[in-house]
């Protein structure tokens, strides 16, 4: 029996270095091509595997990416809990912490727009489904992580620093979806909308410390 699990272990880890791979290359597939563009050859091809090895796992493409998209959802989550606890992060300054928390929403926002645009899709195309339930809580649950960590500053000066938190970043995350995710046709908005990235970030966290009124005199330009 103790040699048997022995050597199970090496086995259910290259199992489990195979599943992880399979995921990877179906989000990065999605990323690229979109759900329409995504197909299984397409995702077998990129994981170095045959499709009929992919169809083992799954019975189809509509199970494999929503089997990917909660991985990547839930691995976001954990993420988010292996960085700075709502304790430690109020040690930071508050327009440092704002700043540097927006910094990272506007680079992961631009580096995965395509990716953010598929699976917006998905979860639309699968509206009140389990896997839509499942996906929604742990969205708010990374959601919820962060206007923890802006309120156990104390430095929100709002009577409802909770609710003000969550508006700011439903504001933020707003402004990024429509400004680098689904812009539409850029040329029509060049003129009116930050000139980069650095201008953008910069804007963002104006804007958030200003309607939480707290001072941006430690924020960088």
């Amino acid at each position: 029996m103790h040699r048997s699990k022995q050597a199970l272990a090496p086995q259910q880890a290259r199992s489990r270095e195979s599943l992880d791979k399979l995921l990877k290359a179906a989000v990065e597939v999605l990323g690229r091509r979109g759900v329409a563009g995504t197909t299984i050859p397409r995702i077998a091809a990129h994981a170095g595997l045959t499709p009929g090895a992919v169809y083992r796992r799954f019975r189809n493409k509509d199970v494999l990416l929503e089997t990917a998209i909660l991985s990547i959802l839930d691995n976001q989550d954990k993420f988010l809990r292996l960085s700075p606890t709502a304790e430690a992060a109020a040690e930071i300054p508050f327009p440092t912490l704002a700043e540097q928390i927006i910094s990272t929403l506007v680079v992961s926002y631009r580096a995965n727009a395509g990716l953010l645009r598929a699976v917006r899709q998905i979860l639309q195309d699968k509206e009140g489904t389990a896997f839509w339930k499942k996906a929604g809580k742990l969205e708010i649950r990374t959601f919820e992580h962060l206007v923890a960590i802006f309120v156990a500053t104390g430095a929100i000066k709002h009577e409802d620093p909770r609710a003000a938190a969550a508006l700011g970043l439903v504001m933020i995350i707003g402004t990024l979806w429509e400004t680098v995710v689904n812009p539409g046709d850029i040329r029509l908005w060049k003129d009116l909308l930050p000139k980069d990235d650095k201008t953008l970030k910069g804007e963002l966290t104006r804007s958030f410390l200003r309607y939480l009124g707290v001072e941006r005199k430690t924020v960088r330009d």
